[in-house]
């Protein structure tokens, strides 16, 4: 598992992965904050077409034309094994599972590929406490 502390210093761009437009929704109070905190928040979500959060959303990992420091994901257990190869292939450097996420497989696949993992945890609570 990763050391937080770091891995927050260090990333500049998060790719959130079912990042929703609407503003009572966790994944965007999370994205909101982690903006305003001075990180790039590239929005992960092949049904949004408008910028959400001033950015303009992509359909997938592989849309994303720049380095991705984490990919926050905001996806059911189940849906995180695709999410992890697709962040594997465009080289992020960690994945971040949400809390309440937890899929073992996943974090292992992306740990053995030489990403850092957060499992289970909120990056905002994270990185309030840093």
């Amino acid at each position: 598992m990763s050391d937080i502390k770091q891995l927050l210093s260090n990333a500049k761009t998060i790719a959130v992965v079912g990042l929703s437009n609407k503003p009572d929704r966790a994944s965007y109070g999370v994205a909101e904050y982690m903006q305003r905190a001075g990180y790039k928040i590239i929005p992960v979500n092949p049904v949004l077409k408008e910028p959400v959060l001033g950015e303009q959303p992509v359909a997938s990992l592989s849309d994303i034309k720049e380095p991705i420091d984490i990919v926050d994901i905001f996806r059911r257990a189940e849906d995180v094994p695709p999410v992890v190869e697709e962040a594997i292939a465009v080289g992020a450097k960690a994945i971040w599972m949400q809390l309440g996420i937890v899929n073992h497989e996943a974090a292992a696949a992306a740990e053995a590929a030489g990403l850092e993992v957060v499992m289970d945890k909120c990056i905002k609570v994270e990185h309030m406490q840093q």
